[in-house]
């Protein structure tokens, strides 16, 4: 099959011939239809995160495809079937984190202490073929396509799992940090739950934009939407925490700030003088929270109320979508199609 390998951290990504992964025990095989770049695959080829240990590194974890093939043991899941994959796949089931036996999300990547995780751990999906977990994939809504179901897996999941961790009531209002590829759905999300919506970015060239998302009110830092009259939930979807702490400014009394991005290089701080005890705010982490709320974000996009803005890629051009985002010059999402 064809697969875009990283022979090591740094190199060019290259589009080769790799042996077809066969179904294990629990597992299915997809056929990759569509596949998204995560900046999170650029974090890990380019240095900034370790390089995975294994040969032919193939990352990528947001793959929509059609099963063609089911291991021993699966009964959740059939040849025919429509599905995406996932970052988390499995957690090793002994650790002191596994003990507590909690549902399977992002968390469980994060604090088993050896989680199969996609792209990382085994095989990404950046190949025509993957062999996943059955247990952590989810249906495709059937009217939706796999292009725009790929962003969804993990962009989409992240932003819905970050508005859902505010626990926002119909009163409130909600700021989304940064309009990228998580940014510009949460503001959709954000608009199609009926808040009352504001986008915080320091691009001016995305104001107009972000307002034909569904902001209502567009700000450009935390004073600005202090003076707008702040927000009662503040998510964070962009990988500046510099513009996170500004982002405080404008927090209102027993608001809460969600943090659902990796910064590699920055620290989010509360300054000595800030007044977040006094007025109650809460500091909140967010991550993938659970398959159910994958389907909710699904469902969103299947039925319109959020559109992810993409850019598709031929696997030939693999090489050119990972050049175009790492410079910045991708608007919101690539995929590539397999």
């Amino acid at each position: 099959m064809k697969a875009a390998v990283v022979p090591h951290a740094g190199a060019r990504w290259e589009l080769r011939d790799v042996a077809t992964p066969q179904p294990g025990p629990g597992q299915v095989l997809v056929r990759v239809r569509a596949s998204g770049l995560c900046h999170n695959d650029l974090l890990l080829t380019d240095g900034s995160f370790p390089f995975p240990a294994r040969d032919d590194v193939v990352v990528g974890h947001e793959a929509a495809g059609d099963v063609v093939a089911v291991g021993a043991g699966v009964t959740t899941r059939k040849v025919g079937d429509r599905v995406g994959a996932t970052w988390v796949q499995g957690t090793c089931g002994e650790c002191d984190y596994c003990k507590l036996n909690l549902p399977l999300t992002g968390q469980s990547g994060m604090n088993c202490a050896r989680p199969t995780m996609t792209g990382i751990t085994t095989q990404g999906t950046h190949a025509e073929y993957a062999a996943v977990t059955a247990e952590s994939t989810v249906l495709l809504p059937d009217q939706l396509s796999y292009e725009q179901a790929a962003p969804v897996l993990c962009a989409g999941y992240t932003a819905w799992s970050a508005l859902r961790a505010a626990d926002p009531k119909p009163h409130e209002r909600v700021a989304v940090l940064g309009i990228g590829g998580l940014g510009h759905l949460a503001v959709q999300f954000s608009r199609a739950c009926g808040f009352d919506t504001v986008a915080i970015t320091r691009s001016p060239d995305k104001h107009d934009l972000a307002r034909e998302l569904g902001a209502d009110t567009v700000v450009g830092d935390g004073a600005e939407l202090l003076a707008a009259g702040g927000a009662d939930v503040i998510l964070v979807t962009g990988t500046s925490y510099e513009a996170a702490t500004d982002a405080l400014k404008g927090l209102r009394v027993n608001g809460r700030m969600v943090l659902a991005t990796i910064n590699p290089e920055g620290s989010f701080t509360i300054d000595a003088r800030s007044p977040l005890w006094a007025k109650r705010q809460q500091i909140i982490g967010a991550t993938h929270n659970g398959l159910h709320q994958l389907a909710e974000a699904l469902r969103l996009v299947a039925d319109g109320k959020a559109t992810p803005r993409i850019e598709t890629f031929p696997k030939e051009n693999i090489a050119e979508a990972v050049a175009a985002a790492g410079k910045g010059d991708l608007r919101f999402r690539a995929v590539i199609t397999f």
